[in-house]
């Protein structure tokens, strides 16, 4: 215990002493709180204690060094284990082993290091042979113990310790681990320590203190070690979180026939079906699971035969194991309200649990875990619509194999990440990172992924492992991405190598094209078509709930008619910014365009607009009818002329030719239109003064559609007309006379009066700050938050890219600002502009368009400014449902039947 005066850096638990619960993640880690509440619950923990992760910022803050009072903390919990396990620490006849894992609080699956064994050296190894009665025990437990130890502590490399084992199996012509004798081991184990003297110059440490100390600062290490910061950046974790370390009493899976280790989920983790769902291992240990180095058995004999497996299945071979820990997983799901992701360890025939904690899912499961464990009454609605990521339902959206398509199946794995993959086959991270970043799709085959693929993983469309089961690796963290993965496809031979990998006869060389289906295993030759899913069940269901919930209205940005009808498929409650520059750009229309611009006076440039009105006119019909009454928001022409005319002489001497003008006269006006800073130049509103024109035929292209649709549907519809890139409420005015002048001649020749808002989108700093003056003609605002972020951090968008990772490295910058919104200064302005307009005009209508509408971060901003809707790309609708429903629980501003 701590004295009166020093901090507690140690927490116990286990054996009737624990000091943690689950409440206390933040200090003990997610391991370490759940370990202390199993613990509290009665459940079979084997003891230990958990050294905080304050400890860890204490250890990076000086220097990587310790507080005084650590030492005498920790050897305090450790009499405590030797008392309670009757064990000595380093003792020869009767040594005392533990385990040492890393546990931050929020669950990062094989990123950081663990060692199991520690406390064995030569003395204790032969103890642990003589107390155990089992030579080949003890030694397996030592040579597991050197290696493990040397490559996460000692920085020995694998593969030193892998060439001299299969070298051994080999000589013994032995094809398992199991094989082994005590005698093949000690052979082992003195090649392991000779290897370890030759890469060290030092031999392997034989003091337990040593070791145990050792093993505590690679844990606090490996808290910044690069597999671990690339995990953190893709879920983001603040590096200030810290992981805690576990330190526990070992308990043996690889005794004998009658132990075993296993990982376990409480439902099934890829569909969410109630169902116990895992798999386990005779005589091995934890690592022996989630590694892949064996095939791993079942748990339950319907596990068993769903997946073809000749292996029996623990309710089989351990029925009363088996039995005990069927009621430890309905006791923990009760407990923690959600599925469990739990590791235990049988030593002779007794049951050990060694974690729990919620469990990575796929989207699928998650939506159906949540749903049904609000259904059976064990959560509400509300904690149903909390419980998922937002970010996650991007997985929902992705493509499965049309059932109709021909296929070649070459290979057949375990179904570890549903959804379908194709792309060029890789075989390291590294390429799989490069090629990705060229634009490529990519599958990485790996015979089993580990903690340093991560980055190939994130950038690969799917991944393929040809060892490990449904628990490795590659399987948890595909989940957790959302990326395809088929693992355990065990008919693979991969050749690093030649860069090749055969299967019966079959050769797939890097580059080649595979398919691989997540679903159902499958693995084929080419690319197979795909199809959408569709958005009903479990995702139907909690979209309704969420959308009870919601304040916001969710609207798309969709100019075309396939963006609108995907956006209505996806739920959007409207059209939130459609561009009509789009438009401009489609080979019909291109040419009045640029005859429009090539005019020399307002009557030619008329007489080339009477000619796009028709296009326009239909466009919106289109929109209007798609979204069936639904308000649309058009924007009015933004980009600068130039942006439509040709750059080369050759598409300029086209150009002269289709438009009956004089190639001299085409590349006079383009390098007249020329900007040195388009961005900031002759566009948006700028263009309306200019060329009033332009506004004028576009807003009458609008209303005469607004009228069409209206008599033909009989429903009203009430466009919203968005004038871009105002600072000044006078050019809002003088633009708003145009778009007025155009609805009362619309009026006059289709006898249709068409109701419609206008409004800007604020996008310059010097609008949101004058949004009030704005707002006495403005009837709504759409803050345009690309352009805003632009102008107001002095940044350029296609640009920044270059040196905004460093920025990020360095925490000058949180995150991107163009993909999550910068609420501090942006987001100021947001507020500003909100505040000042709503003074003058209480009922204004206020929307966001920008990229940030579909990032869930931003849209909790957006509730908490007030905003009316905010808008985004058509696949990004459903995420924004659901983030608005979060952002108005965590606001309680939750919207009332």
């Amino acid at each position: 215990m701590a004295s009166q005066g020093e901090s507690k850096w140690v927490y116990s638990f286990g054996a009737g002493a624990t000091e943690g619960r689950a409440e206390m993640k933040n200090l003990l880690g997610g391991k370490g709180a759940n370990l202390a509440e199993m613990a509290n619950l009665g459940l079979p923990v084997p003891p230990g204690f958990t050294i905080t992760t304050e400890l860890c910022t204490y250890f990076y803050a000086n220097g990587r060094s310790y507080p005084p009072e650590l030492t005498a903390q920790v050897n305090a919990a450790i009499t405590r284990l030797e008392t309670a396990m009757d064990a000595k620490f380093g003792d020869q006849a009767n040594p005392l082993l533990v385990s040492v894992r890393s546990g931050a609080r929020a669950s990062m699956p094989g990123m950081m290091d663990t060692v199991l064994n520690l406390g064995l050296n030569d003395a204790t190894a032969a103890g642990l042979a003589k107390r155990s009665g089992d030579g080949r025990f003890a030694y397996d437990s030592y040579r597991r113990f050197i290696q493990m130890y040397s490559n996460v502590v000692l920085d020995v490399e694998h593969h030193h310790f892998e060439d001299i084992l299969d070298n051994h199996k080999r000589d013994k012509s032995y094809n398992l681990d199991t094989d082994l004798s005590a005698e093949d081991w000690q052979a082992v184990i003195e090649d392991y320590k000779k290897a370890v003297e030759r890469e060290l110059g030092r031999p392997f440490p034989q003091d337990v203190q040593e070791q145990l100390w050792g093993a505590i600062g690679a844990v606090f290490d490996s808290w910044m070690n690069a597999r671990a910061i690339t995990y953190r950046k893709l879920h983001d974790i603040p590096a200030a979180w810290g992981t805690a370390v576990n330190v526990q009493c070992m308990v043996f899976g690889n005794m004998g026939n009658d132990c075993a280790t296993g990982v376990a989920f409480t439902r099934n983790p890829s569909t969410g079906e109630n169902a116990f769902y895992g798999e386990y291992l005779v005589n091995a240990q934890g690592e022996d699971v989630v590694a892949g180095i064996r095939t791993p058995q079942h748990l339950t004999v319907a596990g068993k035969i769903a997946n073809k497996s000749d292996l029996p299945a623990m309710e089989e071979v351990m029925p009363e194991v088996f039995n005990q820990l069927n009621e430890v997983r309905l006791k923990l799901e009760k407990h923690y309200r959600d599925m469990q992701d739990i590791e235990f360890t049988v030593q002779q025939n007794k049951l050990f649990m060694l974690q729990t904690r919620n469990g990575k899912r796929t989207a699928p499961a998650a939506l159906k875990i949540a749903v049904d464990l609000a259904n059976e009454g064990v959560i509400d609605q509300n904690e149903a619509v909390r419980r998922i990521d937002p970010a996650s339902l991007d997985q929902l959206l992705h493509p499965t194999l049309d059932p109709k398509a021909d296929r070649k199946i070459i290979a057949k794995g375990l179904p570890a990440s549903p959804g379908a993959a194709s792309g060029k086959v890789v075989f390291t991270a590294d390429e799989a990172e490069q090629m990705a970043g060229k634009g490529e799709s990519v599958i990485l085959c790996r015979i089993e992924t580990s903690p340093e693929d991560i980055h190939g993983m994130h950038a690969a469309r799917g991944i393929l492992t040809s060892r490990g089961g449904m628990t490795s690796h590659a399987a948890v963290v595909a989940r957790g991405m959302g990326r395809a993965c088929v693992s355990g496809a065990g008919d693979l031979r991969i050749d690093y190598k030649t860069k090749q990998m055969s299967v019966r006869g079959v050769a797939v060389k890097e580059g080649d094209i595979l398919t691989i289906d997540g679903s159902t295993g499958e693995v084929m030759l080419g690319e197979v078509p795909t199809i959408q899913p569709e958005m009903s069940g479990d995702f139907a269901t909690l979209m309704g709930w969420a959308d009870k919930i919601r304040r916001m209205k969710v609207r798309a940005n969709a100019e075309t008619p396939l963006d609108a009808r995907t956006a209505r498929k996806f739920g959007a409650e409207g059209i939130g910014l459609s561009r009509t520059e789009h438009m401009f750009f489609d080979p019909e229309r291109i040419l009045a365009v640029r005859e429009m611009i090539l005019a020399e006076d307002e009557a030619g440039r008329r007489k080339a607009l009477a000619k796009l009105e028709p296009f326009q006119k239909k466009d919106f019909v289109d929109l209007f009818t798609i979204m069936a009454g639904l308000p649309v928001t058009i924007r009015l022409l933004d980009p600068p002329l130039h942006e439509f005319l040709p750059n080369t002489e050759e598409d300029m001497a086209e150009v002269a030719q289709a438009t009956g003008t004089d190639p001299l006269r085409v590349r006079h006006r383009t390098i007249q239109l020329h900007e040195a800073n388009p961005m900031l130049g002759h566009r948006g509103c700028r263009l309306g003064i200019s060329y009033p024109e332009i506004y004028e035929m576009q807003a009458r292209a609008i209303f005469a559609a607004a009228a069409e649709v209206a008599k033909t549907t009989g429903e009203a519809v009430i466009p919203e007309v968005m004038i871009p890139l105002i600072i000044t409420r006078k050019e809002f005015d003088i633009l708003k006379a145009v778009i007025d002048r155009a609805a009362e001649q619309v009026k006059a020749e289709t006898g249709v009066t068409v109701e419609y808002l206008t409004g800007t989108m604020i996008e310059i700093p010097r609008a949101a700050l004058k949004a009030g003056e704005i707002a006495e003609s403005a009837e709504f605002f759409s803050y345009g938050t690309n352009d805003l972020t632009q102008t107001t951090l002095g940044l350029s968008r296609d640009d920044a890219g270059s040196f905004l990772p460093e920025y990020q490295r360095q925490g000058i910058l949180e995150q991107d600002p163009f993909q999550s919104l910068d609420v501090t200064g942006v987001g100021e302005l947001v507020e500003i502009a909100t505040e000042r307009g709503r003074k003058v005009r209480p009922d204004i209508k206020l929307g966001i368009c920008g990229e940030h509408g579909g990032d869930p971060a931003s849209i909790s901003f957006c509730e908490k400014v007030g905003l009316t809707y905010v808008s985004c790309s058509p696949y990004r609708v459903p995420i924004a449902r659901l983030a608005a429903a979060q952002a108005a629980l965590n606001s309680d501003t939750v919207k009332r039947d």
